[in-house]
C-alpha cells in the first residue's frame, strides 16, 4: 500500500507535464480562437440582437392586449362616475379594463421593417464570418512569425557556436605562443556580440509567443508551444493563383462583400419605411371594462317614522282642519360588488384613421436621410470590392517579390557559405585577420536572415491568396 501514493504522484506529474507540453498546430489555434475569442463572442451577441429585432418586428403585426385595474379612495366633493351624483365623504372605487389594438394599415411600414431586420440579421452573420476570417489571418501571421523567430534563433545560436570554437582554438594557440593575444580578444568580443544577438532573437521569439497567446486569450504563454511543420519551398507549391482568378472567386464568396451587398438592400428598405409615413394609417381598437363605487346605493324599502304634523292647517268649506300624515323613510343599501361589476360592464370597438398632413418636415427629412444612407451603402460596397482587389493584387505582388528575393537570397547564402569556408580556412592558418573573418561571418548571417524573411513573407502572402480563393488556412504540405 505504501508504494501506491508515489506511483500515483508520478503518473499525475507525467499527465500534467504532457498537457503542458502539448503542441498547438495552426488549425488548433484557429479552432480555439473561433470558440474563445472575445471579439467573436461580441459579434455573436450582435447576431442574437438582430434575431430579437426580427422577432419583434414580426410581433408588431399582432394585436396587443392590455389589462388595467385601479383601487382608489376619493376624499372631498366629486361627481361619482357610477352614480352621477355628488359625493362628499370618502368613496372607494375600483375600475377594471381590458383593451386591444391592431394596426390594419400603416403604409406597409411593418412589413418593410420585417424585411429590413431579416436583411440586417443576414448582414450580421456575414460580419461574424468576417471577424472570424480576420482573426484566422492574424493567427496565421503570428504563427508564422514564431516559426521565423525560431529559425532566426537557430541561426544566431549556430553562429555563436562557430565563433566559440574559433575562440577555443585561439586560446590554445595563444598558450602555445603560436598566436597573438589581440586575436583572442577580438574573438571574445565577437562571441559577446553574437551572444547578445542570441538574447535578442530569444526575446523576439518570446514576444511572438506572447502575441499569439494573447490573441488566443490564453491566461499565460507559459507552457505554450507550437508545432513546427517542415515548410519547404519547392517547385510543387511555387505556383501562385492569378490575382484575377482569386478576385473573381473572392468577390462572390467573401463575407465582407456579401455583408455590404445585403446592407445596401437594407438601406433601400429603409427608404420604403420612411415613405410609408406619408400614407394614412388605420387602427382597430376594442375594449371592455367595468367598475365598482362605494357610493352607489340600491332601494331597500320604506320605514315608518310615526305621525308627520308638519303639514299645518287647511281650510275646507270655511272650517280649519289640522292635517297630519304618517311619516315614512326610504331605506337604501350598498349595491353589492358583483352586481356592480355586472351592471357597469361596458364594451367598445372602433376604427381610427390617421391622415398625415404636416409634421414639420420630419417625414421629408427622414426620406432624404434614408436616400443618403442608401447612397453611402453603395459607396461602401464599391469600396469593399476595391479594397479586396487591392489586397489580392498587393498580396500577389508581395508574394512574387518575396519569392524573387528568396531565390536571390538563396544564391547569396550559397555563395557566402563558400566565401566564409574559404575565409575560415585562411583564418585558421593565420592568413586572415579576425576583423575580415568576422566580416565574412556577419555577411553570411545577414544573408541567412534575409533568406528566412523572404521565405516566410512568401509563405504568408501565398496563404492569403489561397485563403481568399477559398482554401483553408493550413501549413501542411499539399501534393
Amino acid at each position: 500500500m505504501k508504494y501506491k501514493l508515489p506511483l500515483f504522484a508520478i503518473i499525475f506529474f507525467c499527465v500534467i507535464h504532457t498537457q503542458a507540453q502539448e503542441l498547438w498546430s495552426l488549425e488548433k489555434c484557429i479552432s480555439y480562437a473561433l470558440t474563445n475569442n472575445i471579439q467573436i463572442k461580441q459579434q455573436q451577441l450582435s447576431v442574437e440582437m438582430s434575431k430579437e429585432d426580427l422577432l419583434q418586428s414580426k410581433g408588431n403585426l399582432f394585436p396587443d392586449l392590455n389589462a388595467n385595474a385601479t383601487h382608489v379612495y376619493n376624499f372631498g366633493q366629486t361627481v361619482d362616475r357610477y352614480t352621477n351624483t355628488f359625493a362628499k365623504s370618502r368613496v372607494q372605487s375600483n375600475n377594471f379594463y381590458l383593451s386591444s389594438n391592431v394596426v390594419l394599415f400603416n403604409g406597409l411600414q411593418s412589413f418593410n421593417n420585417i424585411k429590413k431586420n431579416r436583411l440586417d440579421l443576414q448582414a450580421s452573420k456575414f460580419d461574424l464570418d468576417k471577424i472570424k476570417d480576420d482573426i484566422s489571418l492574424q493567427i496565421a501571421t503570428y504563427y508564422l512569425n514564431i516559426l521565423f523567430n525560431i529559425e532566426l534563433l537557430n541561426v544566431a545560436q549556430s553562429q555563436v557556436e562557430i565563433t566559440k570554437q574559433q575562440l577555443e582554438r585561439s586560446k590554445k594557440l595563444v598558450e602555445a605562443g603560436a598566436d597573438s593575444k589581440s586575436k583572442q580578444l577580438t574573438l571574445e568580443a565577437q562571441v559577446a556580440s553574437e551572444e547578445m544577438q542570441v538574447v535578442d532573437a530569444q526575446n523576439q521569439l518570446d514576444l511572438s509567443h506572447l502575441m499569439l497567446t494573447q490573441l488566443l486569450d490564453l491566461p499565460t504563454p507559459k507552457g505554450f508551444d507550437i508545432e513546427r511543420p517542415d515548410i519547404d519551398i519547392n517547385r510543387e507549391n511555387l505556383e501562385l493563383i492569378s490575382p484575377e482568378l482569386v478576385y473573381t472567386t473572392a468577390v462572390t464568396n467573401r463575407p465582407e462583400i456579401k455583408s455590404s451587398e445585403i446592407k445596401l438592400k437594407s438601406s433601400k428598405t429603409t427608404i420604403d419605411i420612411a415613405k410609408g409615413a406619408l400614407s394614412p394609417s388605420l387602427m382597430l381598437s376594442g375594449s371592455v371594462g367595468t367598475g365598482y363605487s362605494e357610493a352607489r346605493q340600491a332601494y331597500n324599502g320604506m320605514r315608518s317614522t310615526g305621525v308627520n304634523d308638519t303639514l299645518g292647517y287647511i281650510n275646507i268649506a270655511g272650517s280649519d282642519y289640522y292635517l297630519i300624515s304618517p311619516g315614512q323613510e326610504i331605506l337604501y343599501k350598498k349595491t353589492p360588488f358583483g352586481t356592480q361589476l355586472k351592471d357597469n360592464l361596458n364594451e367598445s370597438v372602433g376604427l381610427y384613421l390617421s391622415i398625415p398632413l404636416f409634421n414639420r418636415l420630419q417625414t421629408r427629412n427622414q426620406i432624404s436621410k434614408a436616400k443618403i444612407a442608401w447612397k453611402n451603402a453603395e459607396y461602401t460596397l464599391e469600396l469593399s470590392k476595391t479594397q479586396l482587389n487591392k489586397t489580392i493584387q498587393q498580396s500577389f505582388a508581395d508574394a512574387t517579390a518575396a519569392f524573387k528575393r528568396y531565390v536571390a537570397a538563396q544564391k547569396s547564402v550559397e555563395a557566402l557559405k563558400e566565401s566564409f569556408n574559404y575565409a575560415e580556412q585562411r583564418f585558421n592558418v593565420g592568413m586572415l585577420n579576425p576583423t575580415d573573418y568576422n566580416d565574412a561571418k556577419n555577411k553570411l548571417t545577414k544573408a541567412q536572415s534575409d533568406l528566412l524573411q523572404a521565405k516566410y513573407n512568401y509563405i504568408f502572402r501565398k496563404k492569403i491568396l489561397d485563403f481568399y480563393y477559398g482554401k483553408p488556412l493550413t501549413l501542411k504540405q499539399t501534393k
